[in-house]
């Protein structure tokens, strides 16, 4: 039995990356994006670690990844599905085999978390059952409608960006993606924390992470990581 269970996705395909490589798999100082998720949460205090990928590149993690770094606490790659909320939900269902109390889920394709982050989304969700790592927005923020004019402006200082990991009790956060997938109401749906309030009824906890836990999505961003590193 595991308390804590890491969820690393790792089956997108980064059509925004414009790369014939998933963006998980483009590397950082040699070595891939997602070794360095993968490390984040291997020095943590996570018990297990679980990695979902497209079905082409389980060999290639298990085998360039997992263990040829010698990650210990990755006990399965499995497959993914053809949208992120089928992938976490393969991943839940192997957590809940593991007896996890609760999971962290993570982007591979996020690898600057830090183990600060880690541990105080790990505390928090004991008293909560739901938490995210995020930070407040920047910028100011406009609302538009279908033709680009600006409709609105929100008060900055109740915007978060979310990040990952996102943080729940294990039977809540698989009960609710079932829930959803079996409804069908799957459109738009783009983080756990909003399947977890609609479909388990429990609003997240906004976890302070770092403005360096960047997702890296485009082109740019390689360039920002290898900074970072």
């Amino acid at each position: 039995m595991s308390e804590f269970v890491g969820i690393i996705l790792s089956a997108g395909r980064g059509k925004r990356m414009g790369s014939d490589v998933p963006k998980q798999y483009m590397e950082l100082q040699g070595k891939p994006i997602l070794y360095y998720s993968i490390e984040a949460f291997e020095k943590s205090a996570v018990d297990s670690i679980i990695i979902v990928a497209g079905p082409a590149d389980i060999n290639y993690v298990r085998a360039d990844i997992v263990e040829r770094f010698g990650f210990k606490k990755v006990q399965s790659v499995i497959e993914g599905g053809n949208e992120r909320y089928d992938s976490v939900y393969n991943g839940l269902r192997e957590a809940t085999k593991l007896g996890a109390d609760y999971v962290m889920i993570h982007d591979g394709a996020r690898p600057f978390v830090d183990n600060d982050t880690l541990s105080r989304c790990m505390a928090n969700v004991k008293s909560t059952r739901a938490c995210i790592a995020g930070m407040p927005v920047k910028d100011t923020i406009k609302v538009v409608n279908k033709d680009d004019v600006i409709i609105d402006t929100p008060d900055r200082t109740t915007l978060w960006m979310a990040q990952t990991p996102q943080c729940f009790e294990t039977k809540l956060a698989h009960d609710s993606y079932k829930k959803m997938i079996e409804s069908g109401k799957t459109e738009g749906v783009t983080d756990d924390a909003m399947v977890v309030e609609a479909f388990g009824g429990v609003a997240s906890t906004m976890i302070e992470a770092s403005y360096n836990n960047i997702k890296v999505t485009t082109p740019i961003d390689i360039i920002v990581g290898e900074q970072l590193l």
